[in-house]
């Protein structure tokens, strides 16, 4: 081969890495190759924002990329939802969605954004496990002394929640629905002032995170009567579940990595390997449990089909229950 030719081959070869390098999507040229933006839609300093400040520390550490959280209050969830969902679906924009944004979807029907359809599900996170808290004069120690008590006095008990349409107050209408038992809800302006209220007799039962209930329990100040999910918590080794007493019922808010609409499929399944591999270090798991949630890993295909599963379920309660946002 003469030389001329040889140096119009490796021209030619020059110009076409740099071409074939174009054509590759942005997100693919060594992800993340800047920033992400990770929106929270509840205030800084709680269980949802906790858990985000976790997972962006761990992401950053894994990339060794920044990963900067925001926080757009409001709406339980939706208005961060939205802000996501207008951004370009290259995975430098996420968020961390949970159950309480399902719900809030379904309450307020076609005037609100539907998660399902706006957004993209990338990883489980965890779960939050909720406990149901009762007063030290109420008679009841586990979950089938609940049900047996809410059944033989219809009407004499009440329960708190931190408000209307939130998971607490819809799971606790699941119970009172497959017992058939009638409960009075008592919603309140957040969830600071139940355990409170419970120890002090104002309330008898309420449902509570379970980081807000059991160290009150374990002082002898109030009871954790059951958790509702099956969740496991070493703080909670003693307290059944409410499936002991109703088998199958399980209730836990679920927090999830969530993308803008339309985003590529590897580039999920790239975002997801990634909160696989930092979920599963030992530190990570150990910090989670110390805010009181469970790490519960799904990958995307399993949580989209969760989430569906989720939102038919939550619907069902709100229709057969007659749960208004009003």
């Amino acid at each position: 081969m003469t030389d001329p030719h040889r140096r119009r081959l490796l021209g030619a070869a020059a110009l076409a890495v740099p071409a074939a390098l174009a054509a590759r999507p942005a997100w693919a040229q060594a992800f993340p190759a800047k920033p992400l933006r990770l929106f929270v839609g509840y205030s800084a300093g709680g269980g949802v924002d906790a858990v985000a400040r976790l997972l962006a520390s761990a992401l950053a550490a894994h990339w060794g990329q920044q990963v900067v959280v925001e926080n757009r209050a409001g709406a339980s969830g939706l208005i961060a939802a939205e802000a996501v969902s207008k951004a370009a679906p290259d995975g430098y924009t996420l968020m961390v969605g949970e159950t309480g944004m399902l719900i809030a979807s379904l309450l307020r029907g076609g005037r609100a954004l539907d998660p399902l359809k706006a957004l993209t599900p990338v990883a489980g996170l965890c779960v939050s496990p909720l406990v149901i808290v009762a007063g030290n004069q109420v008679p009841v120690h586990n979950p089938a002394e609940l049900v047996q008590q809410l059944k033989a006095h219809p009407g004499r008990y009440s329960y708190a929640t931190s408000g209307i349409g939130t998971v607490q107050h819809l799971g606790f209408e699941m119970l009172k629905a497959r017992t058939g038992a009638f409960v009075v809800h008592i919603p309140y302006r957040g969830a600071a002032q139940i355990v409170p209220d419970v120890i002090g007799g104002q309330v008898p039962l309420g449902v509570v995170s379970a980081t807000a209930g059991l160290a009150q329990a374990k002082a002898g100040k109030l009871r954790a009567v059951a958790m509702m999910s099956a969740a496991k918590l070493p703080s909670a080794e003693d307290v059944q579940p409410l499936s002991a007493a109703l088998p199958g019922f399980s209730v836990a808010p679920r927090l999830a990595l969530m993308g803008p609409a339309g985003m590529p499929a590897a580039l999920v399944d790239t975002l997801a390997e990634a909160v696989r591999k930092v979920l599963a270090a030992p530190e990570t798991a150990q910090a989670a449990l110390q805010q009181g949630v469970v790490s519960a890993y799904l990958p995307p295909a399993e949580l989209a089909r969760d989430l569906q599963r989720e939102v038919a379920e939550w619907d069902r309660v709100i229709k057969d229950r007659k749960i208004s946002a009003e």
